[in-house]
């Protein structure tokens, strides 16, 4: 194929790829029978939408794409015995992860018994003191006080601690791989059981959950009952979603798109007030659960209290929900100054340790475990390999895994603890979780490398760049990026198109922040649009453009609107660039 505007090797190294020309015969059929845009219907096509099926593409609608709850294996035995138990005013616990997807996941259980007049427990380990999931000690002490105890985004690996919540009911509802044999408990609902068909792998635990309330709406609709209204909780869905980077395809665009309509109402006052205190003047968008809301929320289970994020989205306390929005920011900012730190630190290592391998790892004595997850994403994203970032304190090391696409990180760290070179470890394909031995980092190490090898981890290379179409300036309007928006949302296995600018004039060059790229560019005849690239001095891009001494150059990059003093104007988040 032939590189997109010629370029083989852009500033960041990169080879452009263009749509095929299959692609580009779609779009022009999608264009045709809809009247909608060509740049539009070039990302239809690319998603593989045909021409009859583009209306309902771009506006769907839950009723169409929620699926049947049956179709998960307990579903109907778990909600039964929910439904039991508030039936009889039992006491419930809800055991939840200490990330986004747990604390939404616990509060979607927690805001529907509150209408049902019953206040749940919530229970949240400590990431430091107790590490993810149900561990027996935690599970025995709410079995003395609890009828039934329910485990949010855990507990479908933790046979032993379930084992010990003795005399009580446990009902699990997670997304997370499961083994070959389950839990001791009541109910186990995952659509990622090794006995699914894997149909709905695609679904958080907070879309799980909120599966379980529908079926739970139902059986009361057959008892002459009526349950909570559950489209308001959507916005905690979406979050998860999001903020989980479950891929956004079926029904999870769906929850993220209605999703995204209830939190704009801002009657959940938990986010309300975050996005009070991250600034956010604009309607919420997929960015702004991903990058504004999501990190502020986990602050909380990364380096504060466990229970933070889960007791802001579940308030109905406006002065808690205040008072917990300003501790979550603070954190965050602490968080990112701990980030920093480790991740200079992570990629000098794995630097030096050498990034064509299969994997990509560091590890260190005192790396706080909370930052390890992002610090692993970081060195992803800078080398395009699985990568794991471990901290140890007291020769146990906690650490945590990201993957790249086609490769399942959590089946192989799963195999890894089944051969007994790690303590525990588990998690899903794109991420993952473990706990190691000092003694046996650099087998365990050796061993995952091996395993991601056999999946091809070590051929990712440079990754291509691809280009869903050339754009001129005047083309770029405001009407168009709203257009294009209304295919979204945009995230994991839904990447926002990508459009190129070619040989284009430079100006107003300025270094925003610490490592950040602002520029100006236009062809001389139409507008000028303004270009931001994050972390361009990270690497070639930013010394490059801005010493680019009146050449023109080729960029690339996806189109949004940025809002400011009441005003939206085009912009340009800039991914890459190459000499013209």
């Amino acid at each position: 194929m032939t590189a997109f505007l010629g370029v083989e090797a852009s500033l960041t190294g990169r080879r452009w790829i263009g749509p095929g020309a299959e692609v580009d015969r779609q779009a022009e059929r999608v264009a045709q029978t809809t009247g909608l845009a060509l740049p539009l219907a070039r990302v239809l096509a690319a998603r593989g939408v045909a021409p009859e099926e583009a209306r309902r593409f771009l506006d769907p609608q839950l009723r169409d794409l929620l699926p049947d709850p049956h179709r998960l294996k307990d579903m109907e035995s778990a909600a039964a015995r929910f439904l039991a138990a508030v039936r009889a005013r039992e006491r419930i616990a809800v055991f939840a992860d200490y990330d986004v997807d747990g604390g939404a996941s616990a509060a979607l259980l927690i805001i529907w018994l509150r209408e049902m007049g019953l206040a749940a427990t919530l229970y949240i380990p400590d990431r430091i003191d107790e590490g993810y999931g149900p561990n027996p000690a935690a599970m025995a002490g709410l079995a003395k006080a609890h009828d039934l105890i329910i485990c949010v985004d855990c507990g479908t690996l933790s046979h032993e601690a379930i084992a010990a919540a003795k005399g009580t009911d446990v009902v699990v509802l997670d997304h997370h791989l499961g083994a070959e044999t389950l839990p001791p408990a009541l109910a186990v609902v995952n659509p990622n059981r090794q006995d699914e068909t894997g149909e709905l792998g695609h679904l958080c635990a907070a879309g799980v959950v909120f599966l379980m309330l529908v079926e739970a709406n139902r059986q009361m609709r057959s008892a002459g009952a009526t349950g909570p209204d559950l489209m308001g909780l959507l916005d905690l869905v979406a979050l998860a979603t999001v903020a989980d980077v479950a891929p956004l395809i079926g029904v999870n665009r769906a929850f993220v798109r209605q999703g995204l309509k209830v939190m704009a109402r801002r009657e959940r006052i938990g986010l309300a007030a975050l996005a009070d205190v991250a600034r956010m003047d604009q309607a919420p968008t997929a960015y702004h659960l991903g990058y504004i809301l999501g990190p502020r929320v986990n602050a909380g289970g990364r380096i504060g209290a466990a229970d933070l994020g889960a007791r802001l989205l579940a308030t109905a306390d406006p002065h808690e929900a205040a008072a917990l929005a300003e501790r979550l920011d603070a954190l965050n900012t602490e968080r990112r100054e701990i980030e920093n730190r480790v991740r200079e630190a992570a990629l000098a290592q794995a630097e030096a340790r050498g990034i064509e391998a299969p994997l990509v790892w560091a590890a260190a004595e005192g790396w706080h475990p909370g930052v390890v997850g992002i610090v692993a994403a970081r060195l992803k994203e800078a080398t395009n390999r699985p990568a794991v970032v471990i901290g140890f304190e007291g020769g146990i090391g906690k650490g945590s895994g990201r993957s790249v696409e086609g490769v399942d990180l959590g089946a192989a760290v799963q195999r890894l603890a089944a051969e007994g070179l790690l303590v525990k470890g588990g998690g899903h394909r794109m991420a993952a979780g473990l706990t190691v031995e000092e003694p046996q980092l650099a087998a365990a190490m050796a061993r995952l490398s091996e395993l991601l090898d056999r999946q091809g981890a070590a051929v990712t290379g440079p990754r291509d760049l691809r280009v869903d179409a050339l754009l001129m300036p005047g083309a770029a309007s405001r009407d168009l990026v709203e257009e294009i928006e209304g295919a979204g949302p945009f995230g994991q296995a839904a990447p926002a198109p990508r459009f190129a600018f070619g040989s284009m004039a430079i100006s107003g060059v300025r270094r925003v922040g610490e490592n950040h790229l602002k520029i100006s560019f236009s062809d001389g005849a139409g507008p000028t649009i303004d270009a931001i690239a994050f972390s361009a001095f990270d690497g070639p891009l930013g010394q490059r453009l801005a010493a680019h001494g009146g050449r023109r150059f080729h960029l690339a990059g996806r189109l949004e609107l940025n809002h400011w003093q009441g005003r939206a104007r085009v912009q340009m988040k800039l991914d890459d660039a190459a000499e013209a």
